[in-house]
């Protein structure tokens, strides 16, 4: 079986306050259809953004939130992503949770879905380019990738960010198909909240979590790190998604099936497993 790297071609657009990137491998890369099936999912990104992002004042998210229409009143998009919202509090055991503490909100909390749409939208686009058949795909946004690989091409490389050095890698993985997402008090300047105390959750550097759904990786990475130093327990327990988390201390720590995403572990500039 062959294993030559077929034409690449890339794309990158700031959209959502963060770089969003389409790296494609196949044979028709450098065709106007390609390129226009590229710009319509960056023009679909950004509808998300103007109707998700609670800091532009006229998004549906910041109208729900200062009380001019309810859910019922909302696109259909925001109801999907509120019910989904509602399944990974449920799976998260309220780890993860839209309702933020905000003095200055009615009832002292706010509606914040971020957390879930940029997984939810990025891995629907990435649905949508999977129809350039032929096609390989990595779909880079801030950090967070889906890919896909027609068999008998390479394989993707995921680099894994120390948290504490992030232009030095913890790991390189291997990933055909599927996804990864990391969150963390260090990971791009982002914080996640302890739902439960209000407090900042900072017993866990970063989380990263790979498996087949953008969407719940992303969930995962973020209530592990609100879990805290319970977190790595609880991403043990999970099917189909494995894990690397590096603790307050810096100690990396793996689930059972991380190995096999592993590329190699012998590069001098990748730090050793600690236990």
């Amino acid at each position: 079986m062959s294993t030559s790297t077929p034409p690449r071609r890339a794309w990158v657009e700031e959209i959502m306050g963060m770089p969003v990137s389409v790296h494609l491998r196949g044979p028709g890369v450098d065709s106007d259809e390609v390129a226009q099936h590229v710009a319509g999912v960056f023009v679909e990104l950004r509808a998300v953004d103007a109707m998700f992002n609670p800091a532009h004042p006229d998004s549906q998210i910041a109208r729900l939130n200062r009380g001019e229409i309810d859910f019922s009143g909302c696109h259909p998009a925001i109801r999907t992503v509120h019910g989904l919202c509602e399944e990974a509090h449920t799976r998260t055991d309220g780890f993860f949770n839209p309702w933020l503490p905000d003095p200055e909100a009615k009832g002292g909390y706010r509606y914040d879905p971020s957390g879930l749409v940029k997984g939810w939208a990025v891995q629907r686009i990435a649905d949508r380019l999977a129809d350039l058949d032929g096609h390989d795909l990595c779909l880079n946004a801030g950090g967070d990738v889906v890919l896909t690989t027609v068999p008998g091409h390479p394989v993707w490389r995921v680099g894994i960010e120390d948290p504490a050095e992030p232009n030095r890698m913890l790991r390189v993985c291997a990933i055909a198909t599927g996804a990864v997402a990391t969150a963390g008090a260090a990971h791009r300047g982002g914080l996640v909240i302890n739902p439960y105390t209000g407090q900042d959750a900072t017993a866990l550097r970063s989380v990263t979590v790979a498996g087949p759904s953008l969407l719940w990786a992303d969930v995962f990475a973020i209530a592990a790190v609100a879990r805290g130093a319970e977190g790595f327990d609880w991403l043990m327990r999970l099917e189909e998604y494995e894990a690397l988390v590096v603790d307050e201390a810096g100690a990396l720590r793996t689930t059972g099936g991380w190995d096999r995403l592993v590329l190699s572990t012998s590069d001098p500039n990748l730090y050793p497993q600690t236990a």
